[in-house]
């Protein structure tokens, strides 16, 4: 009987430390910033004009890359098939820097070089949301008068 009730006192000390403890100490979680630093492989778009139009991304099977480096700095270029020229609309390329916030689980990156030098300057910031497995990021937001929503997949 004595032992049993040692076993029962010992299984709730456990539940309470289980139950007090802040997560980290149980599992360390790796940062939003450590999760999706990394090269990223552009894989769809839902971009939208203020007309509700798809945007010149989301057309003609789209390829780029997103790189958010671990020391803060970024490269994102998309481009799409089928042009006829180096002249030809179709291409995004920027890069700069990166940060997160963790609380509100946002991106802003802010453009230092641009393929349009309107954007350079510019700060955009998007929402965040990762698969459970952390190998697709979606990214969405407005910058420009165009609402942004493209999906990448982590390379391997």
């Amino acid at each position: 009987m004595r032992r049993s009730i040692n076993v029962l006192c010992l299984s709730a000390t456990a539940l309470v430390l289980v139950v007090l403890l802040p997560a980290g100490v149980i599992a360390q979680q790796k940062s939003l910033k450590e999760q999706i630093q990394g090269p990223w492989s552009f894989v769809s778009c839902n971009d939208t004009n203020a007309k509700g139009e798809k945007t010149f991304r989301c057309a003609n099977n789209p390829r780029g890359i997103l790189i958010l480096a671990g020391n803060g700095n970024y490269a994102n270029t998309v481009i799409t098939s089928g042009r006829k020229d180096a002249e030809a609309p179709g291409v995004e390329a920027n890069f700069g820097t990166w940060s997160v916030n963790e609380a509100d689980k946002t991106l802003t990156r802010h453009r230092v070089g641009a393929r349009d030098p309107a954007a350079e300057g510019i700060d955009f910031k998007a929402n965040i949301n990762l698969s459970l497995s952390g190998e697709e990021m979606r990214i969405t937001g407005d910058a420009g008068g165009v609402h942004v929503d493209s999906t990448y997949r982590r390379f391997k």
